[in-house]
């Protein structure tokens, strides 16, 4: 299961409001590379494939490749202000180590692809 804040959710509805694409939704991904082994991908697609996993998260039509769910099971996305920006926090309970920037992780049975962080 994946969770997502009352803040984060009403941010995805802003996001999805603006597009004028119908059919949009938030799709989350975990692709090797990273500083710790793996980065996160979040975003917004119109695109679906017989290898995703639906979720309706309070009114959010989430997707994920079903390869990718057990990296994500447990999730929980966030969003925080400060001052005149904000962004999307997480936190995944299955992650053993993240950078610095928040964007990348590690496994405890896969190493991923770690890359150079600049």
């Amino acid at each position: 299961m994946i969770e997502i804040s009352d803040s984060a959710i009403e941010r995805i509805k802003d996001m999805l409001a603006e597009q004028e694409i119908p059919g949009m939704f938030l799709r989350l991904a975990v692709k090797p590379g990273g500083c710790s082994g793996f980065s996160y991908s979040m975003g917004l697609d119109d695109e679906e494939s017989e290898a995703d996993v639906y979720m309706d998260i309070k009114g959010v039509k989430v997707v994920v490749d079903k390869e990718e769910l057990r990296y994500l099971s447990g999730l929980e996305i966030g969003f925080q202000e400060s001052g005149m920006s904000g962004g999307f926090t997480i936190h995944n309970p299955n992650a053993i180590a993240t950078c610095g920037c928040g964007q990348s992780f590690r496994m405890r049975d896969e190493e991923g692809k770690p890359e150079v962080c600049d």
